[in-house]
């Protein structure tokens, strides 16, 4: 299978009609047809449903697209790292992360990197930790930051100072927003809205032990700027992690007992890195550690 063919496949599947992905691409309408016959052939599965007036993906070829980009994206990738002048920290790194305080105190440490190494660019891919992890473990993230606890098997990491905590964001003219901290009781029968991470998950639920029962979702969410909008339409209010972020009409309250995590910037084990990515991990670890002992 030629990357070269799944970028013909992506193309189709952008424009959704052959004609046209032949022309962007400039080759022939029969050339190209013959090329995805064959890797329909290859895979043993059809591609395209072909209507009469556009193609669109069979849950295979949905499955094939979202493979094909991420494999596009690693071939951008390793192109660029192996184009880069050796004699110079320069190029791109690429982190992934969820919306974190910590990303606060990251973007503090990019910014200071960038000042001693200018020629470097970074990529910021939001996700949650599944995607992120997930993005590692493929080569198609450098780093990533996480919650704890991270497997010391799959990662080595350097801890970030901020504390993540959680409590619920709810508008301020809601039944809760009298609360100076939330218990369990106090979300009985009221309707949320939840994160669909799932190791955090589990934590909530033993956070609300049998109060869970007498909850009511409304829905689930990845990112929390989305979370709030639907929170201030009236949907529910908002179980999530403490930004240093101001969110109009909306208010932060904590959760009581605390609910609180530490998170790492973490990168893949046993693994050698680009020359731009070494040395930011280790420009990371020496300002975190700096951190650390002007705390002490």
């Amino acid at each position: 299978m030629e990357l070269r063919v799944l970028n013909y496949f992506l193309m189709i599947a952008r424009e959704e009609n052959i004609t046209r992905a032949a022309n962007l691409l400039h080759v022939s309408q029969p050339t190209l047809s013959r090329q995805i016959a064959a890797l329909e052939e290859e895979l043993g599965t059809k591609l395209f449903v072909r209507q009469s007036h556009k193609i669109t993906l069979t849950e295979d070829g949905l499955l094939l697209r979202r493979r094909a980009e991420e494999m596009r994206q690693l071939s951008d990738k390793i192109k660029t790292e192996m184009s880069e002048d050796k004699a110079e920290i320069a190029g791109e790194i690429s982190i992934g992360g969820g919306e974190l305080r910590s990303m606060n105190e990251l973007a503090q440490i990019m910014t200071a990197f960038r000042q001693q190494y200018p020629l470097v660019t970074f990529k910021i891919q939001s996700g949650n930790s599944k995607d992120t992890k997930w993005g590692i473990e493929q080569g198609l993230l450098d780093l990533g930051l996480l919650i704890e606890p991270v497997s010391t098997e799959k990662y080595d990491f350097a801890r970030m100072h901020p504390v993540e905590q959680w409590g619920v964001m709810t508008p301020v003219d809601s039944s809760l927003a009298k609360f100076d901290y939330i218990e369990s009781k106090d979300l009985r029968n009221q309707t949320l809205i939840l994160s669909k991470s799932r190791p955090m998950e589990s934590e909530l639920n033993y956070w609300f032990g049998s109060d869970l029962k007498k909850i009511h979702v409304a829905a689930n969410y990845n990112l929390l700027y989305n979370a709030v909008i639907m929170a201030r339409a009236g949907l529910g209010s908002v179980l999530c992690l403490k930004l240093d972020a101001h969110y109009e009409g909306m208010k932060f309250i904590p959760l009581k007992p605390a609910l609180t995590y530490n998170s790492v910037l973490a990168w893949k084990a046993d693994q050698i890195t680009a020359r731009n990515v070494s040395a930011f991990i280790d420009f990371a670890k020496e300002y975190l550690e700096g951190i650390s002992d002007d705390e002490k």
